[in-house]
């Protein structure tokens, strides 16, 4: 009978001469493991099975998910076809040209969906989502499989060396520190990722220079076993992880819909207000100044009343990104409420909370015509940290007075305790 292997996870002989494929396996085998081929056969069928499930549970389980997710659920199913491929070749007649199609997309299929997979966790992870290394060896992996299927050996160590090689980069990419706080699924992953790696390589040694011991897919040998059940107690393992990466996820969200501003991507209220008051007792702490600037665009009731509500948004996104380009790391932004918007601006005296002032001014004057195609001003109070016992209460009090006599007297202008007690000078003479 002709011999039939596929790498880590291809080589399934025909479903109709499977019964013959045991009998020449149990030659193969000691007595002791004559039915083990059986229980192989049903463990890689239930993982596909499971496979199969995990692929059209995920997405209804899920719901509406963001890109991660809905790569990870890509990645299932396509590793759920690559399985389902491998089944339907072991139905066609061994080494021809639909075994050797069928088979290659197999591989095709599962180092996709694991380069897929790899995105994810890249994404859930906090970091840009590339994988490049792990769908290079996808890429490559399924061509030099299609083109070397006429060598049994080439293919069983080209396939599960590479699909190992594949399986290290992603636990790597898992391995590294996430630039968003997850939970430990990732190292339930990592140990997932590693059991398959270490049976799928062993098989490739075992397959490449042992091939006497391991001529077919079903073959009782010790590592085919330990592989068989290794890849049904990851899959598992995988889902867990995939679900728990999900809720994290989900609850990240949950976080920035009570924290951030929908509209202009800014802290709200309640957050900048949580935030600067941790910032204010540090800058008592180690002595440095601070100040809270407070900012209310000029005239923004007439941009929605004569652009459209549309342009009042656009106004505001605008002004928000140009605040958050303008300051420095530590300082933080907040929307206080429709068009108002509070900066907190660490070690900043006097000085460095009128420098600030300017260079938004200078940007305005400069952007907003070609940016929204008006004008755009703004009014502003700065309130400087005045003793250790000052509160953050008390210089929004301070900021709010002098943004209303700023507006008071013409707008577009800031004004301090300074330039208020300048003008209560002018004002009394």
């Amino acid at each position: 009978m002709a011999r039939k292997g596929y790498g880590s996870l291809i080589g399934l002989d025909a479903t109709a001469r499977f019964v013959k494929l045991r009998e020449t396996e149990a030659v193969l085998a000691a007595p002791c493991h004559a039915t083990m081929p059986t229980d192989i056969a049903s463990l890689l069928f239930a993982l596909t099975v499971s496979m199969l499930t995990m692929a059209i549970a995920l997405p209804a389980v899920m719901g509406k998910v963001n890109a991660a997710a809905r790569r990870a659920q890509l990645g299932i199913f396509l590793q759920a076809t690559g399985w389902v491929l491998l089944l339907l070749s072991g139905l066609v007649e061994a080494g021809s040209w639909t075994d050797r199609s069928l088979s290659t997309l197999s591989m095709a299929g599962i180092a996709g969906g694991l380069a897929l997979n790899a995105t994810a966790f890249d994404l859930w992870c906090g970091r840009k989502g590339h994988a490049r290394a792990p769908t290079i060896i996808a890429i490559v992996l399924t061509l030099g499989y299609g083109i070397g299927f006429s060598s049994y050996a080439f293919r069983v160590g080209w396939a599960n060396g590479l699909l190992a090689l594949q399986m290290a980069l992603v636990a790597m990419t898992l391995w590294r520190a996430p630039l968003v706080p997850v939970g430990r699924w990732r190292w339930l992953l990592v140990v997932a990722l590693l059991a398959q790696m270490v049976v799928t390589a062993w098989r490739g040694v075992l397959g490449t220079f042992f091939t006497e011991q391991f001529p077919a897919f079903l073959t009782p040998h010790p590592v085919n076993i330990a592989f068989a059940l290794v890849a049904n107690a990851t899959a598992v393992l995988s889902l867990t992880g995939i679900l728990l990466a999900h809720r994290d996820e989900a609850a990240r969200a949950l976080e920035r819909l009570a924290t951030v501003d929908g509209l202009t991507g800014v802290l709200n209220r309640r957050a900048w207000l949580v935030q600067s008051n941790v910032e204010l007792e540090n800058s008592v702490r180690y002595d440095q100044p601070l100040a809270v600037l407070m900012l209310d665009l000029d005239h923004f009731k007439q941009i929605n009343d004569s652009r459209g509500h549309e342009a009042g948004d656009r106004a505001l996104q605008f002004f928000a990104r140009a605040l958050q380009a303008a300051v420095r790391i530590g300082d933080i932004v907040g929307r206080y409420g429709g068009e108002e918007f509070v900066v907190l601006l660490n070690y900043a005296n006097h000085s460095a909370a009128k420098t600030f002032d300017q260079r938004m001014r200078a940007y305005l004057a400069e952007a907003t015509v070609r940016e929204l195609g008006h004008e755009l001003s703004y009014s502003a109070g700065i309130a400087i940290r005045r003793s250790d016992d000052d509160t953050l209460e008390a210089m929004l009090r301070r900021a709010d007075v002098a943004l209303y006599s700023a507006k008071v007297e013409g707008r577009s202008r800031t004004f301090d305790a300074q330039d208020l007690q300048l003008l209560h000078a002018e004002t009394a003479e």
